[in-house]
C-alpha cells in the first residue's frame, strides 16, 4: 500500500485535521488546518453531495448536467460529533467524516460497509495547464464489479479498467478502444448484494481506475476543476440508476414515429435517389418513418442552406414525402464555412458568437465546409441565435427532426481531432478554456438545436439525435454510438454500448445497423437488424462508399429477415412506447443488463450479451457467422421462447437455435404484451384493436401499456390512457384486472387477446363477474379472442 509520505513527496497533497465545522440546513462545511474545505450537501436521504476546495474559497456552483427539476428533501437528518468522527445520518446512510484528514466511510443504516476510502480527496498543483489535478481513491470491496460511464466499446463490467472521458471523434472506433464521443462520469458499483453510484460533476478531462493499477483500490480525478461528486446508495441497482437520471434529467416523450424505423446514408442525393429509396420501402412494404439527409443536401456544407441543384424545392419534396408517410431528418454540424457571401457566417462575425483563441483571434479549423469558424454554445445568447436558425428548415419547409454530428467538437488536419485548449468559452458567464467546456460543447449545441426545434415544431414534438453527449444531455437529445464497422465485433461492441448508455441516463440511443464504416454481409447485417430493433433508437447508417446497404440490398433472404423483424418492431410500438413513457416519467432504462435486473444472482454479474428488453423480453444476439444457434444464460424464473412458446427455466445457461431467421428471444411469464397491427408507417392506419399476448403463470405479475395522441402534449393536460394489468394465475384459473388511468379515448373498441401456455381448457370465462357464452367473445381452435377494452375483471375458469 502507498503512504500519504510517499504520495506526498510524488506531488499529491492531502487534507489534514479539521479545525472548524458549520451547519446551514442540509450542509455541512468543515475546515482542515491546511485550509482544505469539504461541503456536504444532503440532496435526499439516498443522495449526498461532496466538494472539495483546497485553498479556502469554492468556485462559483454551477453545473450544466443537473437538472433544476431534480428532486430534493430528506425524510430525516441527525448529525453528531464522537472522539475520531463527524457524523451525518439520513433515514437511508450514515456518513462518518475523520477528524484527523476529512477520510469518508458510509455505511447503511444497519450498518453495513457501503464505500470506504482509501486515500481519499487529494491534490497536485498542475504547473504547465495551472490548477489542480483532483482526485480521490477509494477501497474496492470484495468482489466489488463496476457498471456505466456511457459508450466505453469494452466488457461491461469495468472492473480492471482504466478509461477517461474526452469526447473524441474515433472513426471505426475498435474494441476497448477510449475514449470515444460521450463523457458520462457515472458508474454504479456493486458489491455484497449493494449498489451505489459516483457522479463526478467535472467536465474537464476525467479518469477512472476500476482496480488496474493497484488491485484494490478504485480511483476517479480530473485535470482541473473542483473535486465535487453525488454519491447515490440503492441498495438496487435499479434505484442509483433512477435516482442518478432523476439528477441529471429525463427526456419529455418523443413522438411515437421516432421509434419506428429509420433509414440513412452518407449521402441519399439528390431528390431523385431519395424518392428512389424512399418509394421502395413502400414497393417492398418494408416499414419506415425517416428518411434522412446527410450533408450533401447542403450548399457546399454550408449549415442552414440547400444545394438546389440536388434539390430545387426542398418544401415539395418533404410534403411529397410526409404524403408518403416519410419524416424527414436533416443533419447538421457546429463548423460554420468562412465566407463572406454567408448570411450565417456574417450573422455570428457581427454578433460576435464564434469561439476565440486565448489572444483573440478566432478559432478557425478544417472541416467539411473548409476552413471554418465555431459558435460558442456555452453562451445563452449563441444558444437563442442558434435556435432562431431553425425557422426556415422546422416551420417553412417541414423537416421532422435534426441530427448533430461532429460536435465533439471534430477538427480535421491536426493531432488532437479537437480545439485547442486555450481556445475560450462563455460558459454561461463563467469564462473558462475549452479544457473545461470541451465535453459539454456537443451537449450545449444539442439543446440549443432542441429549443429551436421545440419552437418551431409546436404543438408537435422535437426529435433531435447528438454524437457528442454529456450527463445531462438526455434532456435535449437521443444519441448513437458514432462510426462504428460492419464487423462481427463491432456487433458485439453495439450491444454492450446500449446496454451500458442505457444504464448511463441515456436510453433513446441506438447503432448503426449494419456498421457504418466498410461492407456487411448479408448474414452480418440480418444480425445486426435483429439486434437493432430491440434498441430504443432503431437506424440503419453507412458511409455509402462502399456500396448499398438498404434491407433489401443483399439478398431475397436477408429482404425477408429485415422485413420480419421491423414489422416486429412496429407491432411492438405500444410496448416501446410504454417503456419510453416509464423511462420518461421515472428514469428506468428502457434496456437492463441482467445484472440490473437481477443483482442478486452472481452469474449475471459478469454476463455481457443478453438484456432486458423493457421489463418482460429477453434478448440475446448471435454474434458469431454461420451459427445455427448459441449458448446464453437465462435469468431466474420462467421464460416462453417467443418463436416456439417452450417454457425454459432460468437461473442456467441453455443452447438457443437460432437459424438466421431467429434470435433468441423470450418473454417472461406473466407478460401481458400489447401489439398494434403491421403498419408501414405511424399513423398509417387507425388502430382498430390491440392485441393482448397473455402469457400464462402460476402466480402473479403485473404489465401495463400506456397510449395518447402519439404526438403534440395534450397528453400533459390528462389525455392519456394507462392500463395497468394484473395477472392471477392458479392450477385451473387464469384471472386478468385491468385498472384505467387518463382521458385519452383510444379508437379501438376491443382487445384481441391471445392466451400462451393454458394449462387447463377453458370451460368458462366470465366479464366483469358475469358469464359471458363462448360465441360473444369468439373463442377461436388458437387461444385467442376479442373482449370489450373496458373490462375490470377477466377470469378463465377451466374444466
Amino acid at each position: 500500500m502507498i503512504t500519504n509520505t510517499e504520495l506526498e513527496q510524488k506531488g499529491n497533497v492531502f487534507p489534514n485535521n479539521i479545525v472548524s465545522h458549520q451547519r446551514d440546513a442540509d450542509t455541512f462545511t468543515f475546515t482542515t488546518a491546511n485550509n482544505v474545505l469539504l461541503q456536504v450537501k444532503v440532496i435526499r436521504d439516498s443522495v449526498l453531495r461532496f466538494r472539495y476546495a483546497t485553498e479556502g474559497n469554492f468556485e462559483p456552483d454551477f453545473s450544466y448536467a443537473i437538472d433544476d427539476q431534480a428532486s430534493t428533501g430528506y425524510n430525516h437528518l441527525e448529525f453528531e460529533e464522537n472522539t475520531y468522527a463527524f457524523v451525518i445520518k439520513t433515514a437511508k446512510l450514515v456518513c462518518h467524516i475523520a477528524k484527523v484528514n476529512l477520510k469518508k466511510t458510509i455505511y447503511d443504516v444497519d450498518g453495513a460497509l457501503i464505500c470506504d476510502e482509501e486515500s481519499g480527496f487529494h491534490w497536485e498543483y498542475d504547473y504547465e495547464s495551472g490548477g489542480n489535478i483532483v482526485k480521490m481513491s477509494k477501497i474496492a470491496q470484495k468482489a466489488e464489479s463496476y457498471y456505466g460511464l456511457g459508450d466505453k466499446p469494452m466488457h461491461f463490467n469495468l472492473k480492471g479498467k482504466r478509461v477517461q472521458n474526452w469526447a473524441t471523434d474515433q472513426y471505426a472506433f475498435g474494441k476497448d478502444q477510449d475514449p470515444l464521443y460521450k463523457s458520462v462520469p457515472f458508474y454504479t458499483a456493486l458489491h455484497d448484494n449493494i449498489s451505489y453510484g459516483i457522479f463526478f460533476d467535472n467536465t474537464f478531462r476525467t479518469y477512472f481506475d476500476f482496480c488496474q493499477e493497484r488491485r484494490n483500490v478504485t480511483s476517479f480525478w480530473a485535470e482541473g476543476g473542483e473535486m465535487n461528486y453525488y454519491f447515490i446508495y440503492g441498495p438496487n441497482m435499479e434505484q442509483v440508476v433512477t435516482s442518478y437520471t432523476d439528477l441529471t434529467g429525463k427526456p419529455e416523450l418523443p413522438p411515437l414515429w421516432t421509434l419506428g424505423y429509420h433509414q440513412c446514408k452518407w449521402s441519399y442525393y439528390p431528390e431523385s435517389k431519395v424518392k428512389e429509396v424512399t418509394d421502395k420501402f413502400r414497393e417492398l412494404k418494408i416499414p419506415c418513418d425517416a428518411i434522412y439527409l446527410d450533408i450533401d443536401y447542403m450548399e457546399g456544407f454550408r449549415c442552414f442552406t440547400w444545394n438546389k441543384e440536388y434539390f430545387p424545392d426542398p418544401k415539395r419534396m418533404v410534403d411529397e414525402l410526409k404524403e408518403d408517410g416519410f419524416k424527414t431528418v436533416v443533419i447538421i454540424d457546429p463548423g460554420i464555412k468562412i465566407d463572406k457571401d454567408y448570411d450565417i457566417y456574417q450573422q455570428a462575425i457581427e454578433n460576435d458568437y464564434f469561439c476565440k483563441r486565448a489572444d483573440g483571434p478566432l478559432m478557425r479549423g478544417k472541416v467539411w465546409p473548409g476552413e471554418c469558424n465555431f459558435p460558442d454554445f456555452t453562451n445563452p445568447e449563441v444558444r437563442e441565435w442558434w435556435a432562431g436558425l431553425y425557422k426556415e428548415l422546422i416551420s417553412d419547409i417541414g423537416v421532422k427532426g435534426v441530427w448533430n454530428d461532429m460536435n465533439e467538437p471534430a477538427v480535421m488536419e491536426v493531432p488532437t481531432k479537437t480545439f485547442p485548449l486555450d481556445v475560450r468559452h462563455d460558459y454561461d458567464g463563467h469564462p473558462c478554456s475549452h479544457r473545461k467546456a470541451h465535453n459539454v460543447y456537443g451537449t450545449q449545441m444539442a439543446r440549443a438545436t432542441y429549443e429551436g426545434i421545440k419552437r418551431f415544431a409546436y404543438p408537435k414534438r422535437p426529435f433531435v439525435i447528438t454524437r457528442s453527449a454529456y450527463s445531462g444531455a438526455q434532456r435535449y437529445t437521443s444519441s448513437w454510438t458514432g462510426d462504428n464497422v460492419a464487423t462481427w465485433e463491432h456487433l458485439w461492441i453495439a450491444n454492450i454500448q446500449v446496454q451500458r448508455m442505457c444504464l448511463s441516463g441515456m436510453s433513446f440511443t441506438g447503432t448503426d445497423i449494419g456498421g457504418f464504416a466498410e461492407q456487411p454481409t448479408g448474414e452480418l447485417y440480418a444480425r445486426y437488424i435483429q439486434l437493432g430493433v430491440f434498441h430504443p433508437f432503431c437506424r440503419t447508417h453507412s458511409s455509402g462508399d462502399h456500396g448499398e446497404q438498404e434491407p433489401w440490398s443483399f439478398s431475397d433472404e436477408v429482404t425477408d429477415i429485415a422485413r420480419n423483424f421491423i414489422e416486429l418492431r412496429y407491432e411492438l410500438l405500444p410496448y416501446l412506447y410504454t417503456m419510453f413513457k416509464e423511462y420518461v416519467d421515472e428514469g428506468v432504462p428502457m434496456l437492463k443488463a441482467l445484472v440490473y435486473y437481477d443483482q442478486e444472482d452472481p452469474q449475471t454479474h459478469y454476463r455481457t450479451d443478453e438484456f432486458i428488453f423493457g421489463h418482460h423480453f429477453l434478448v440475446c444476439p448471435v454474434l458469431e457467422p454461420n451459427a445455427q444457434g448459441r449458448r446464453m444464460y437465462i435469468p431466474r424464473g420462467k421464460w416462453y421462447n417467443y418463436w416456439n412458446d417452450e417454457i425454459i427455466d432460468g437461473g442456467k445457461e441453455h443452447w438457443v437455435v437460432a437459424d438466421l431467421d431467429k434470435i433468441p428471444l423470450f418473454v417472461k411469464e406473466g407478460a401481458i404484451v400489447p401489439k398494434y397491427p403491421v403498419q408501414q408507417y405511424v399513423g398509417e392506419k387507425e388502430i382498430e384493436e390491440l392485441t393482448l399476448e397473455v402469457y400464462y403463470k402460476h402466480g402473479k405479475e403485473q404489465s401495463m401499456v400506456y397510449e395518447d395522441a402519439q404526438d403534440g402534449y395534450d397528453y400533459k393536460k390528462g389525455r392519456y390512457s394507462l392500463r395497468k394489468f394484473k395477472l392471477t394465475g392458479k392450477s385451473n384459473e387464469l384471472i386478468i384486472q385491468q385498472h384505467k388511468e387518463g382521458k385519452f379515448i383510444t379508437s379501438y373498441e376491443n382487445f384481441k387477446i391471445k392466451l400462451h401456455g393454458l394449462p387447463f381448457k377453458v370451460k368458462t370465462i366470465e366479464f366483469d363477474n358475469e358469464e359471458i357464452p363462448f360465441e360473444k367473445v369468439k373463442l377461436n381452435g388458437d387461444n385467442t379472442l376479442l373482449i370489450d377494452k373496458n373490462f375490470t375483471e377477466l377470469h378463465f375458469i377451466g374444466e
